[in-house]
């Protein structure tokens, strides 16, 4: 499971109005296993995604990790932030998986 959207699910509501169903994303525990990298010039969410997992997708869970250092509505980071790359994305592909059913 690389693609998140395919859990996106479309709802009617009582009067017959569509809505889509928010996704949940699974709380990501520390671990002695995470890397720590400090953010340069130019990094994205997007593009370590792609260093750290070779898949640009992934970029949510950097995001998720790093909740009071990440900005939600951006890919582009500021320099010199301290990031947390979590290394186990087979479980938290999985945790996400539970919660989206």
């Amino acid at each position: 499971m690389r693609n998140r959207t395919q859990y996106i699910k479309a709802l009617k509501n009582e009067k017959g109005k569509r809505y889509y169903k928010p996704l949940k994303y699974p709380n990501i525990p520390l671990s002695s296993r995470d890397i720590y990298i400090r953010t340069t010039i130019g990094d994205r969410l997007d593009s370590l995604a792609e260093q750290f997992y070779n898949d640009v997708r992934l970029w949510w869970i950097i995001s998720t990790a790093n909740p009071h250092v990440v900005r939600n509505d951006s890919y582009a980071l500021k320099p010199n932030l301290e990031i947390r790359i979590p290394p186990n994305t087979n479980q938290i592909l999985e945790n996400f998986k539970a919660l989206n059913k």
